[in-house]
């Protein structure tokens, strides 16, 4: 570790209004400590990250060309502040969005008996769709199907000749989540065709709305760990369960080695104990050393260790010789 990082980190433990000066400081660290870097880091500012795939954009425009790793900082207001976690594997869940259209012809309460009940039958493929996660998956494999809109209109003498449904789906493998893609759709028109109606189902592939589970490398996992717990000491140091968000740095993650870690910002305190996507969050801005720090500790140590790697391999391949 630098000397610039332990001084860093040893301000930063003062925990006052001006230890936000040290987060410019240690943002510049490895400005500061070019020399001492064995290659080259480079920092992506990427836009729309929230439904808009703005990593897959990214690699598109050759973002990861050359590039070895990457490695990607989160703030969690589940883990205490200054706080770092990850895991190794499956870290966070791959995420879908569907919409099912239920069809029939319109008809009216009074000829029920003549007519087919599009909500029922939207209703009948609501409820099969649970027995997918609850009946066919392994309980050790983690899945989520949720319904969260349901659409039938509001006129109470009409069975409508439309109803809308949809929802998100979760998993933490590839090969789940697009078993459950295909289910989705085999339950949605099966259940309709039982009642007389016909299906179809939507799931925004054109609108890239489809996100792959993020998985961190086994290496990569190891080397943040290692750099963490140098800089903010063991006990600063945890292993998170997988959660069901989802996020779109699992797109480089299918590219390249990659790691994702959190920072925590809890601080009951001053009230930083919402999610980023409450009205109400708010960020302890103490996180902001030592995220700073560990990012910067992270690129140099990697290279460092690499270019040790390639001069070992070299040696190797002499001695061989």
């Amino acid at each position: 570790m630098g000397a610039q990082k332990q001084e860093c980190w040893q301000n930063a433990r003062v925990w006052t209004r001006r230890t936000c000066s040290y987060a410019h400081r240690c943002g510049q660290d490895l400005k500061a400590r070019e020399e001492h870097l064995k290659g080259t880091v480079i920092l992506l500012f990427q836009p729309a990250e929230e439904a808009g795939n703005g990593a897959k954009r990214m690699i598109r425009e050759g973002a990861l060309e050359d590039v070895e790793a990457i490695f990607a900082m989160h703030v969690s207001h589940l883990l205490p502040t200054a706080v770092i976690g990850s895991r190794s594997g499956p870290l966070l869940a791959g995420c879908g969005f569907f919409k099912a259209i239920i069809t029939a012809e319109q008809s009216r309460v009074t000829n029920l008996h003549h007519s087919v009940d599009t909500v029922l039958a939207a209703s009948a493929a609501v409820i099969s769709l649970q027995g997918i996660v609850s009946g066919e998956a392994n309980p050790l494999d983690s899945q989520v199907i949720s319904v969260t809109f349901f659409n039938s209109g509001d006129d109470v003498n009409v069975i409508p000749n439309i109803v809308e449904f949809g929802g998100t789906f979760r998993a933490f493998s590839n090969k789940t989540f697009h078993h459950l893609l295909k289910r989705i759709q085999e339950v949605i028109v099966a259940q309709a065709s039982v009642y007389g109606c016909s299906a179809t189902v939507d799931f925004f592939k054109n609108m890239d709305s489809i996100y792959p589970p993020m998985v961190n490398d086994d290496r990569m996992y190891e080397h943040v760990k290692r750099a963490a717990v140098d800089l903010v000491g063991p006990t600063n140091f945890q292993v998170v369960k997988p959660l069901m968000g989802a996020e779109d740095f699992s797109f480089y993650s299918e590219v390249i080695p990659a790691s994702f870690f959190f920072i925590g910002i809890k601080n009951e305190t001053i009230g930083s104990v919402h999610s980023a996507h409450s009205s109400h969050f708010m960020i302890d801005e103490n996180a902001l050393p030592a995220g700073a720090a560990t990012h910067a500790a992270i690129a140099e140590r990697y290279l460092h260790d690499l270019s040790v790697s390639i001069g070992m391999l070299h040696q190797d391949k002499t001695f061989v010789t």
